[in-house]
């Protein structure tokens, strides 16, 4: 036996001795996965799994999950300790659309729950605010895609009741500051190639959302909410030209000073080589989202609204534009705005039957990037005062890796992630696309859980390199679980069986099954 599979096998055993022995909460699991496609994984068979998928036509993996809670207080503070890692199966260093690493640590993290406050250290995956996260195609900022950044995060852990609001009026936030860990990855997708790679980037996210209403007293709430992403600091590495010796790289230093880190939370600051057109330091982006939900003892229906943005422009929909011309090209003469259109969103409705089992969950959503400010890019010149930055080039970024970790990208699947490239190209080919999305799940016996999703997408490519012709992909899944309910010796056994496809030009023609087994003990 190999030494990593027996170390996983004894972290499960001593997690179940642990449990035998103790009153504390301990919960561990083991779980084994097999992917199979004609040619490589169908998009809902690898995306929004936190990154732990792979392309690769013949896949698998072993994992081991182990989680330490114990209670203070009388309930008010909480320490929970986990440990999440996989074995994986057709990993292949020289092929980055297969796993991306030889031992993956899915989860590594300790966090402190203290009535509303929950302080977490480490890497944990976090579920999606606003959105369905079994069903939705995904959160364009802050998604359940890739790999877990490793971080400190503080926050709310659920909404907090602003006072003297009768709880009318709730809050829930977080801040987190962390470092990418996908350095080896991106080294080797670049070797060999003329593109650029970065290394040990730093990351930083925050959220706030704002909840009126008291679904205690009235059905009806509205959450208004905003999510921003940076990416900072770190080593970026530039080809810049060939000789004899081939390809030479450029290694360009950015900063990850405490100003640096105070630039990343206010949105502030410039980079390393920009001139007079300086606009924030790092990658900045993030979502404006909304959601009005209807909630009663039969049904519940929300309808959500995901606005992306990457600068100021699409954030707040205005861009100076009263610069003088000539020598007085930088002076602002008159007062005058170019307002941009609120053209790219992702909107989308789902509903939860509460007292219909066999189709319980059902989910619409449509998304459309193209606009992205514009199609035209330009600061003012001596000769045009006009001042219009449009081009935003949605989850890329001319010095950063753009938005993904591992390879895949950090908000919605649809955006095609870098691991499709297979050139060694770390950025997304292709964002601007219209895309509709369905999805439905339910139980149709005693144990027996299913979902099903459809996907069809148009893409142009990007701005900076369209495609000759838009291309299109239908991807679906139909997918059950079952969980042998009336089985005492399985308790805690269930077995899930997919089937997904790809078909078009965009993803390619692929199909294929994949099987899991989960053994779970709370």
């Amino acid at each position: 036996m190999k030494k990593p599979v027996f170390a996983l096998l004894c972290l499960c055993c001593t997690s179940a001795l642990a449990q035998s022995n103790s009153g504390d909460s301990l919960s561990i699991g083991l779980e084994m996965q097999g992917s199979y496609s004609n040619s490589r994984t169908p998009l809902w068979l690898n995306a929004n799994k936190y990154g732990l998928s792979s392309l690769t036509a013949s896949n698998g993996y072993v994992r081991g999950m182990a989680t330490y809670n114990k209670e203070f207080l009388d309930g008010d503070l909480n320490l929970q300790v986990g440990a999440d890692v996989a074995l994986p199966v057709g990993y292949k260093i020289e092929g980055y659309k297969s796993y991306t690493q030889k031992f993956i640590i899915q989860q590594a993290f300790a966090e402190v729950n203290w009535k509303y406050g929950v302080l977490t250290i480490g890497s944990k995956q976090q579920p999606m605010e606003l959105k369905n996260n079994e069903l939705s195609s995904g959160s364009q900022t802050l998604g359940i895609n890739s790999t877990p950044v490793p971080q400190v995060r503080l926050g709310l852990n659920r909404y907090w009741a602003i006072p003297y609001t009768k709880d009318w009026l709730s809050i829930k936030s977080h801040i987190a500051f962390g470092i990418m860990t996908d350095a080896p990855w991106e080294t080797v997708c670049a070797k060999g190639s003329v593109y650029k790679y970065n290394r040990y980037t730093r990351y930083h996210q925050k959220a706030g959302y704002l909840r009126v209403g008291n679904e205690e007293k009235f059905p009806f709430s509205l959450t208004l909410g905003l999510e921003m992403g940076t990416q900072f600091g770190g080593s970026a590495y530039h080809f810049v030209g060939t000789d004899e010796q081939g390809a030479q790289v450029q290694n360009l230093k950015l900063s990850h000073s405490l100003s640096s880190y105070f630039h990343a939370f206010t949105g502030t600051g410039s980079d390393a080589g920009e001139d007079r057109f300086s606009n924030a330091e790092g990658n900045n982006l993030g979502s404006w989202v909304a959601r009005l939900n209807w909630n009663d003892e039969n049904i519940e229906v929300g309808a959500y609204f995901d606005h992306f943005f990457e600068d100021h422009s699409s954030m707040f929909f205005l861009d100076y534009d009263g610069y003088g011309s000539g020598a007085n090209r930088d002076v602002k003469e008159d007062n005058r705005y170019f307002r941009y259109d609120l053209k790219d969103a992702l909107v989308g409705i789902d509903v939860k039957l509460k007292k219909f089992r066999y189709v319980n969950q059902a989910v619409v959503e449509f998304i459309n990037t193209r606009y992205q400010s514009g199609p035209i890019y330009h600061d003012h010149t001596a000769s045009v005062p006009t001042h219009i930055c449009g081009r935003d080039s949605y989850y890329n970024h001319a010095t950063l890796p753009g938005w993904q970790h591992w390879g895949q990208v950090i908000g919605n699947p649809l955006f095609t992630s870098p691991i499709y490239n297979g050139d060694g190209y770390i950025g997304v080919r292709n964002n601007r696309f219209k895309a509709w999305h369905f999805a439905l799940a339910g139980d149709l016996a005693d144990g027996l859980h299913y979902r099903a999703k459809l996907t069809w997408e148009k893409g142009w490519g990007t701005y900076d390199k369209p495609f000759y012709q838009p291309k299109t992909t239908t991807s679906m899944l139909v997918e059950a679980t079952y969980s042998f309910p009336k089985l005492s010796v399985m308790n805690g056994f269930s077995v899930t069986l997919a089937y997904g496809s790809d078909s078009g030009d965009l993803l390619g023609d692929n199909s294929g099954m994949q099987a899991t087994v989960r053994y779970q003990i709370k």
